[in-house]
């Protein structure tokens, strides 16, 4: 039974490695045109490099950079109405499917995020880790005006402390402990349909 449900992940692992270069590899020739557009507008926008580069933790701990359009002008630290087009549409996730190619990142897993969250995490929560971080994934979705949530609150990084993320480590981790092939796309129609 062991050695069967070790056998299933591995062919999993490849499945979707497969599908994560493929998919990518085609998003990537639909969307160069539109990325390299709106770097070009970001970059005037923000009068800066359109390209957004952070330290994320992914996969097992460890950190990776990952890449967006910039939304946010280095003077003000303000979103920028380009910014806010490019956050509700998503196209400023668009330069990750690079992330995705290399290797560091799938097309669904749990949203990556910066030192001091998944990194901290404990006891069976840490099997999150085991995961590749994802373009999108069921707590993406279901947060995904997630800026306009924080906004409401009288204190943001309580608010995400304290209720955001633990329903983000629940979500991941259920996704863990049931994720498929099948699965996966489900999400990728969910997000694209949403």
């Amino acid at each position: 039974m062991q050695l069967w449900l070790v056998i299933q992940q591995k062919r999993l692992k490849m499945y979707k490695r497969i599908f994560d270069i493929f998919f990518s590899f085609f998003c990537l020739s639909v969307f160069s045109v539109v990325i390299f557009l709106f770097w070009i507008i970001v970059s005037i926008d923000t009068k800066s490099n359109g390209l957004f580069i952070q330290e994320r933790i992914g996969q097992f701990g460890k950190s990776f950079r990952i890449f967006k359009l910039k939304t946010i002008k280095d003077d003000s630290k303000e979103i920028s109405k380009v910014g806010n087009f490019l956050r509700k549409s998503k196209i400023d996730e668009l330069p990750q499917l690079w992330n995705v190619i290399i290797g560091n990142m799938s097309i669904v897993g749990p949203r990556p995020d910066i030192k001091g969250y998944y990194d901290k995490l404990e006891g069976d929560e840490r099997k999150i880790l085991e995961l590749k971080p994802g373009l999108t994934s069921l707590a993406s979705i279901k947060y995904a005006n997630e800026d306009e949530i924080l906004k409401l609150q009288s204190n943001p990084l309580k608010y995400n402390d304290e209720v955001l993320f633990p329903d983000k480590v629940k979500m991941n981790l259920d996704y863990y402990y049931n994720r498929s092939f099948f699965v996966d796309l489900k999400i990728i129609v969910k997000t694209i349909i949403r």
